[in-house]
């Protein structure tokens, strides 16, 4: 099942459909690290509402913080803490 993309709007605090293109990128591209990851998308209707939410952080980890500068620790360890949860299935 494909996320959302009005929750992930909301997860995200986003108004509008201007940067739908650009939301849309960042999904696909969550998908094939999660893929790459060892982590492959839910389907036959299985939901697991982790995967949605590792893709809303990676989205809004790339989305909010555009600045290579940007110290992203406590986003890495809530992301990997999920993965590997995710992994281990």
């Amino acid at each position: 099942m494909p996320l959302n993309m009005d929750l992930l709007k909301k997860y995200l605090r986003i108004d509008g459909s201007e940067d739908d293109d650009i939301l849309a990128l960042l999904v696909e591209s969550a998908k094939k690290d999660l893929m790459d990851s060892g982590v492959p998308e839910p389907v036959g209707g299985f939901v697991d509402q982790r995967y949605d939410l590792l893709i809303m952080l990676h989205v809004g980890m790339y989305y909010e913080n555009r600045d290579s500068t940007v110290n992203v620790e406590k986003f890495n360890t809530m992301y990997q803490n999920l993965l590997l949860k995710l992994k281990s299935r």
